[in-house]
């Protein structure tokens, strides 16, 4: 019987490049630059690394159909490097395999490293890429922005939200993120703004507007794991472990029958569910006290909120009004910026909202560092459309 991976795996030091435009540097610059932060946290020596796993989710973009260049760009001793990618869920993946080798006895120390160069494809959203006629991303047909307007549309009507109250909650989600984002040094987007400015910002798909929509980004983040055991002989103390890792990918059932509303992510309840039960969290309202969650689009955060649940059906719009997920809210989301400011390179993105759950949980987030640190960091990944995805949910705590 399956008893899951719950303190089996030890984060032995995680790495974050700069998230932005980075023109002058390639994808094995950024890979480097977190690296190196990386490989001096975990204190270590790179020939210590038994395996790795590289995500890239636009791979013929910046890296190649292959794990080659992060083992030339680390110079990794030869060992295996397993590339993979699972929409923007790519980073988590990589976490997993690395997690997995660990707790599995096949690795002492692995490595997972995520990246993505793509402001270079000169494209503001995500690049499209066809083949053909086809789009080659099978199954994801339109905008993303036109996709996740949808799930607002059939939330207010599910819920029976005003279309006032759903753009003013909408409007805070970002007003938080940017505020946050202005706090930390390797955020893309660095500048506050107001409700005002969001509510008024120019439509890009009905009711999303600008500043409900994330940017994508060039960055690069990772981490090195091992075992608890071989943690605290490497002079460790205070270790940060894996609590719980799940994966959900869609089968067809939102597309194929008349179950789905449209109004909510079925693969994030199925991953929540199974992340809770593998952690032992019970209550995830009152014992989650810090999320990064996937916020493409400000609709996305929201909904988010009840799927994981933390918030009732219904009831997130109050709770983001009433300052819940604020900074210094009882359970703060997005405290480093998330995707919508820190920035969405989507091969990093899993890896880099690992990483400030890592950092708050050892009190070094610096300017955002959370007074009392958390008990538990979740994070939450959605890779494709609202009718078509994979979601990926993560738990870190203090051993």
């Amino acid at each position: 019987m399956a008893s899951g991976i719950r303190d089996k795996v030890a984060i032995l030091g995680m790495g974050c490049a700069r998230f932005g435009e980075r023109w002058q540097d390639d994808a094995e610059h950024l890979m480097v630059e977190a690296f190196q932060e990386c490989l001096a946290d975990a204190a270590i020596d790179v020939t210590q690394i038994d395996a790795a796993w590289l995500s890239v989710g636009f791979d013929a973009m910046n890296i190649g159909p292959s794990g080659i260049p992060l083992a030339m760009a680390l110079r990794l001793p030869n060992v295996a490097v397993t590339k993979v990618e699972n929409y923007c869920a790519s980073g988590t993946e990589a976490f997993r395999g690395a997690v997995y080798a660990v707790a599995s006895g096949a690795c002492d120390i692995a490595l997972a490293m995520g990246v993505e160069k793509l402001k270079d494809t000169g494209y503001g959203g995500l690049p499209v890429r066809s083949r053909g006629t086809m789009f080659d991303m099978v199954g994801v047909t339109g905008s993303a922005p036109g996709n996740f307007a949808q799930v607002a549309s059939a939330y207010r009507a599910k819920h029976g939200v005003s279309r006032e109250d759903l753009k003013r909650a909408m409007a805070h989600v970002s007003v938080k993120s940017h505020a946050n984002g202005a706090k930390n040094p390797k955020a893309h987007l660095r500048k506050p703004i107001s409700e005002e400015q969001a509510i008024n910002a120019p439509m890009i798909a009905e009711p999303l507007g600008l500043y409900d929509c994330c940017g994508v980004s060039d960055g690069a983040a990772c981490a090195i794991v091992t075992t608890p055991d071989i943690a605290h002989g490497l002079g460790k103390h205070a270790l940060v472990t894996v609590k719980a890792l799940a994966l959900s990918v869609s089968n067809g059932w939102e597309l194929q029958g008349m179950g789905w509303d449209g109004s909510y992510f079925h693969t994030t309840r199925i991953a929540a569910r199974a992340a809770y039960h593998e952690a032992g969290i019970r209550n995830p309202r009152q014992e989650i006290s810090l999320m990064e969650v996937h916020d493409c689009f400000s609709i996305t955060e929201l909904v988010t909120m009840e799927d994981l649940g933390i918030s009732a059906e219904g009831n997130a719009v109050r709770d983001v009004l009433d300052g819940l997920f604020d900074a210094d809210g009882a359970i703060p989301c997005q405290i480093d910026g998330g995707l919508k400011c820190f920035g969405h390179p989507i091969g990093a993105s899993g890896l880099r909202m690992i990483y400030e759950n890592y950092l708050q949980l050892l009190g070094r987030a610096g300017d955002r560092q959370r007074s009392t640190p958390p008990a538990y960091g979740l994070s939450h990944n959605l890779g494709g459309m609202p009718n078509q995805n994979v979601s990926a949910v993560a738990i870190v705590g203090l051993l």
